[in-house]
């Protein structure tokens, strides 16, 4: 017998969908409303009929499309670099002096492409997965695991949203927006014949009480524009506000707490330029950008960086500059799989751009210490 810790576990992740299971509901009713009663039952000009029907199905098959991507696409997780050794755990375990345990995280460290700090300067652990945070790194405590780049958990998908399937989730908001709009429209015409046919609201509610034939295609037509009206608005403000945080290259979390650097907060960190930012999510390759189809730059642990400073626990090389910084011309340390060409161009682009002024200053060196973050 089960016991029954996990059997209510389990009807959590149960209740987790209905959220989705509302959605599906709602689209399919649109779905029907719109084919069956508005196009087929309603709309008498051929050339019409066919034309919302063509433009209707293209928007719902890359709604839908993206809706599904974004929900079955597995949040990714930190590569095994970051996570620690088990000579590691067990020296953690060991020590029973915060110094000494510090001395081990800070061995681990210095090694990873990491540049983000807690706020009080410390390198970012997770003691529940018990690794090293990569950057833009987030522990879900809904998925009960570290995220590269989380965004958001998000109950409507019933899934993190981060580097696996932000682009997804873009495309989501954007196809769900056009689908409302596009019925918004095309309904318009209909809802208002329906209410001023013979100008008496009354009278027409008496028709439906008493159940005319047209009664049905005109309440879906009705409720078909009030629904695709109000989803209309506020996925206008949720896409616009996400279209904002790609322009600067941040995640909602980072909206709302900037990112911590050697040298302090700085909402403004990984952002690159309007153009470099939005390639970042969308990719390079012009033909995969309006695709639900994963095309973004990097590997999700590292991302290229203006103000990060090198890591003063790296060795230095005579020249004052981080041996894992590389130039243009030069490939990138990490991570240790090859990068496309269009992400490695991106990378290295931002760095080369940087380390003139790296030169200029020299490299800071301030005390470096590490402490557990949940």
């Amino acid at each position: 017998m089960a016991p029954s810790g996990s059997r209510s576990v389990d009807c959590w992740r149960v209740l987790y969908w209905i959220p989705v299971l509302f959605i599906c509901v709602i689209v399919a009713w649109s779905y029907y409303a719109y084919v069956v009663q508005l196009c087929i039952e309603t709309i008498e000009n051929m050339g019409e009929k066919i034309v919302y029907l063509l433009a209707y199905h293209v928007l719902f098959i890359m709604f839908v499309w993206s809706y599904w991507q974004t929900i079955f696409t597995k949040p990714m997780n930190p590569l095994k670099e970051f996570h620690l050794s088990h000579s590691d755990k067990e020296l953690l375990e060991r020590e029973d002096r915060r110094e000494s345990q510090q001395d081990i995280l800070r061995r681990i460290a210095k090694d990873l492409p990491i540049y983000t700090r807690t706020m009080s300067g410390a390198v970012r652990y997770c003691e529940l997965c018990l690794l090293l945070k990569p950057d833009r790194c987030h522990h879900c405590s809904a998925c009960e695991k570290c995220i590269l780049k989380m965004d958001h958990h998000c109950p409507w998908v019933n899934n993190c949203v981060g580097f696996s399937n932000y682009k997804f989730f873009m495309l989501f908001l954007a196809y769900s927006l056009l689908y409302c709009l596009f019925v918004s429209a095309t309904d318009l015409q209909y809802f208002i014949q329906f209410w001023t046919v013979d100008g008496k609201t009354h009278e027409r509610l008496i028709k439906y009480l008493n159940g005319l034939p047209d009664t049905q295609a005109k309440f879906h037509i009705m409720f078909l524009f009030f629904a695709a009206s109000t989803f209309s608005v506020s996925l206008a403000f949720l896409f616009a506000y996400h279209c904002w945080l790609v322009c600067k290259n941040r995640s909602t979390l980072e909206a709302f707490r900037a990112p911590a650097f050697q040298h302090g907060p700085d909402k403004n960190g990984f952002s690159l330029g309007m153009n470099k930012n939005f390639r970042q999510v969308f990719g390079d390759e012009k033909k995969y950008w309006l695709l639900p189809i994963f095309s973004s730059l990097g590997d999700g642990c590292s991302f290229p960086t203006c103000l990060a400073n090198p890591d003063p626990e790296q060795p230095s090389s005579p020249t004052g500059h981080n041996p894992s910084i590389k130039s243009a011309g030069e490939s990138h340390q990490f991570p240790p799989k090859p990068l496309r060409e269009s992400q490695s161009r991106l990378i290295n682009n931002t760095q080369s751009e940087g380390i003139e002024d790296r030169d200029k200053q020299g490299t800071s060196n301030p005390a470096l210490t590490v402490e557990k973050e949940t």
